[in-house]
């Protein structure tokens, strides 16, 4: 084959690593340098500092990347790809052109715009939101490699967009070519979060060195395929486990859909290619929807929260006590929302204080800041000398802080303009795709037959299982995989809906769904609701789902001795 592209990533969201992007410059051969700095939440803290500063809304944090390892980019000649434009791909890129200017470097800037809605709002029926954004594909990050930029930003595409744009550039793909933007879908999605692809967050981690992991790069080839690896000497791993576990990362089934592809994930094989890499082949992609995600986020009032600690004998009743005085004391005006939790962190005999004690968290959401303010906290704080034996609290009393909700709605993909603002200042619209089709999913495949044990012992999940999970809005995301087919064999059949429910009781009476991925040995589960109404909303004591699958896998069932 011809040789690949080398494509690198540096930041999997907005305050990851500041020296990833120095270390994937000087940590060997490089084409392209990506970098992921949106998610969810970052569009409403943007959303915020626009409010403040209408120039504002992108990521400072590149900015200042750039300043210390543009001149290195440039020497290498290492072009860069980034969605750090937020709000303001426009004001980024200008900025980045006063930076150039002053460091002295002939440096060609070129941005991708079109996606922000906020000014359509009522047309697209968005009621007051913040922020409103769709999710733009590759096409014109592809054009502006094309008039031959050095960098660019956009503002709110897929993540994956980011990879997909420089492969189609340097390959030139037609808008056609699904099989080739489907494998350069899935090796933007592996390494668009950054070390989750190299070691991070994975649930095997005891089984080799992790240190600090190194950021990931995919080399793409000209038909689509991919090896994931990581520059030489760097920390962390690349193993069949670490791709797996990120390709199932905020996924809901087989059919993963970009504005420029379909990519069917149940159709990707992964080998071994050699210590710390891992090929991809074998993605057959589809044309894509007829429309376009868009991110809305919009405040919702102002939140606050008390943390009780309560020690020693009686938790139950010492909780029951502090709640009946505080709801009373808030009686005359409670706020909208009142959420307890009680965390049994205590120990029995406890050798430490903190051992011996538990947690009792109550959280308050209101429209009037002072409702869910001082009003809120000060009445807790007043409590102190009235209240259960060794009473105190996490923090002093506070102010209410504004929090967010986000939802998702579609948009016909032909209302949403799609501009690649070339480095001569010159527009070029991009079109959008000639051919959709609408989204569906796939025909549940035929389940092998079952792992038949004569001996099982009750043990954690996780001896056998890896998981990794995450956040779409409101639903999580967790996916689950083994490592042999015999497990999988067992699993297909042991971890049905049922029994995820079982397992998780949080879940119980949110729809699940599960999505089985047979050349992965993984499923997927999507429970919708689970998160409210977003991370900003804060509805939930793990707000984003990150660790919802190491629950999961901590909790124990009869496993088969011979899987152990």
């Amino acid at each position: 084959m011809s040789a690949p592209l080398r494509v690198g990533n540096a930041s999997g969201f907005y305050g990851d690593r500041f020296s990833a992007v120095r270390e994937m410059l000087t940590g060997g051969p490089l084409d392209v340098l990506t970098g992921d700095y949106l998610a969810e939440l970052t569009m409403l803290i943007l959303g915020r500092d626009r409010m403040k500063d209408p120039a504002r809304g992108y990521a400072k944090t590149f900015l200042r990347q750039m300043e210390e390892n543009l001149g290195l980019a440039k020497e290498k000649g290492v072009r860069i790809v980034a969605n750090a434009g937020g709000l303001n791909p426009a004001g980024l890129a200008d900025a980045l052109r006063e930076l150039a200017e002053k460091l002295g470097l002939e440096v060609r800037v070129a941005h991708v715009e079109g996606d922000d809605l906020i000014a359509r709002a009522d047309e697209f029926g968005f009621e007051k939101p913040l922020t409103a954004n769709a999710y733009l594909g590759a096409w014109g990050i592809a054009e502006c490699l094309k008039a031959g930029a050095d960098i660019v930003v956009t503002g709110r595409v897929t993540d994956a967009s980011v990879i997909v744009g420089p492969a189609a550039a340097h390959f030139g793909w037609a808008r056609d070519d699904y099989d080739a933007l489907a494998g350069a879908v899935a090796a933007g999605h592996v390494i668009e979060c950054g070390a989750q692809a190299t070691g991070g967050n994975y649930s095997f981690f005891r089984e080799q060195p992790i240190g600090l992991p190194g950021f990931p790069l995919a080399e793409i080839h000209a038909d689509g395929s991919s090896v994931i690896t990581k520059h030489p000497g760097t920390g962390g791993v690349v193993n069949k486990g670490t791709v797996t576990a990120q390709l199932l990362y905020e996924i809901t089934g087989a059919r993963y859909a970009n504005p420029d592809v379909t990519a069917r994930f149940d159709t990707l094989s992964l080998s071994d290619d050699g210590p710390d890499r891992v090929r991809i082949s074998g993605v057959r992609g589809e044309a894509p929807p007829p429309t376009l995600k868009v991110c809305l986020n919009r405040l919702g009032g102002f939140r606050n929260e008390t943390t009780f600690v309560l020690t020693g004998l009686d938790i139950e009743e010492k909780a029951a006590l502090v709640r009946e005085q505080l709801e009373g004391a808030l009686a005359k005006r409670p706020p909208a929302e009142v959420r307890w939790t009680l965390a049994r962190t205590d120990h029995a005999d406890a050798d430490t204080e903190e051992r011996a004690s538990a947690l009792l968290h109550v959280a308050v959401k209101d429209n009037d800041p002072k409702i869910a303010g001082r009003a809120f906290s000060g009445a807790a704080i007043e409590l102190a000398l009235a209240s259960y034996p060794g009473f105190h609290v996490t923090a002093p009393p506070s102010d209410a802080s504004p929090f967010g909700v986000y939802s998702a709605a579609f948009v016909d993909a032909a209302a949403v303009p799609h501009v690649a603002v070339l480095p001569d200042g010159s527009k070029v619209d991009i079109a959008p795709a000639a051919e959709t089709v609408s989204l569906s999913e796939v025909d549940e495949p035929a389940l092998p037959e079952p792992f038949q044990a004569n001996k099982v012992r009750r043990v954690p999940l996780g001896l056998v299982a890896g998981a990794r999970s995450g956040d779409k809005g409101g639903n999580a995301n967790l996916g689950v995989w083994v490592r042999s087919e015999e497990a999988w064999r067992w699993l297909v059949h042991r971890l049905t809906v049922g029994e995820f429910r079982r397992l998780l009781p949080e879940t119980e009476g949110l729809p699940v769904t599960r999505h089985l991925l047979p050349n992965l040995w993984a499923m997927n589960f999507v429970v919708e609701g689970i998160l409210g109404d977003g991370v900003a909303s804060q509805a939930r004591f793990d707000p984003q789902a990150k660790a919802l699958g190491e629950w999961l896998r901590a909790r124990e069932l009869d496993v088969p001795e011979a899987l152990l």
